[in-house]
């Protein structure tokens, strides 16, 4: 739901409005809890279709070049216009699900392309080692190829991330925007610094995001830790 329309807390020249954060407090808190959900939930599912996907694309060359086409396609429709198409098809009633259908589906462009180059990065002697030890398909993939592959992962994962953060304020349009429905109500009523503390607010959160998830890298890949140290 949209915030509740209040008058401009900052009508002076502070850039940065102490006044608009204390009283809108509860909104924000509201835009950010629905911000997060919807990064979080279509990374998430973005991350599994995505693995599942890259998996089918090494079956085949055809199949990697109609998947990653396919992405693309996507990827090239304006943000707004793929929302007019997927909130009819699932219903103004579920006007959420459709943002976050809509985040899932740009989300696969970069990171179906993050697991097919990782996977496709792995060192063949690698492989072939861990299959003269015996490995089966199922743990070669878990054991041996994701982790060579987790690098390109995470970056494209780092980037998906990001790129969702930003996305999400366009589902201002269905009333379902996170923190860009204080910033649309603050454009809105011309409160444009308001609206300058709201913008600062979702690029803080995404830079919060990009450091959490190179945190998680890094604790994931110890061993390209103590290769720097050396």
């Amino acid at each position: 739901m949209a915030p509740s329309v209040t008058p401009a807390l900052c009508p002076g020249t502070d850039w940065l409005c102490g006044k608009y954060i204390t009283a809108r407090r509860s909104d924000i808190v509201l835009a950010l809890q629905e911000h997060v959900s919807l990064t979080v939930g279509a990374v998430l599912i973005g991350l599994a279709v995505a693995f599942g996907l890259a998996l089918l694309a090494r079956q085949a060359r055809w199949l990697e070049t109609l998947i990653l086409g396919g992405s693309t396609v996507i990827y090239t429709i304006p943000s707004l216009a793929l929302l007019a198409i997927v909130v009819p098809l699932i219903g103004l009633t579920r006007s959420r699900l459709a943002v976050l259908f809509g985040l899932v589906l740009y989300s696969l462009v970069i990171l179906v392309r993050a697991f097919v180059t990782g996977l496709r990065g792995v060192p063949p002697d690698a492989v072939e080692a861990a299959r003269g030890m015996g490995y089966g398909p199922v743990r070669l993939l878990f054991r041996v190829e994701l982790p060579l592959a987790l690098p390109a992962i995470m970056a494209g994962l780092r980037v998906a991330t990001v790129s969702t953060v930003a996305l999400v304020t366009l589902g201002v349009v269905v009333d379902h925007g996170g923190l860009g429905n204080l910033l649309q109500e603050a454009l809105d009523k011309s409160y444009r610094f308001e609206a300058l503390d709201a913008a600062l607010l979702c690029i803080a959160l995404a830079v919060v995001a990009d450091l959490l998830l190179l945190a998680i890298q890094r604790l994931l890949s110890p061993w390209r830790r103590r290769s720097a140290v050396r």
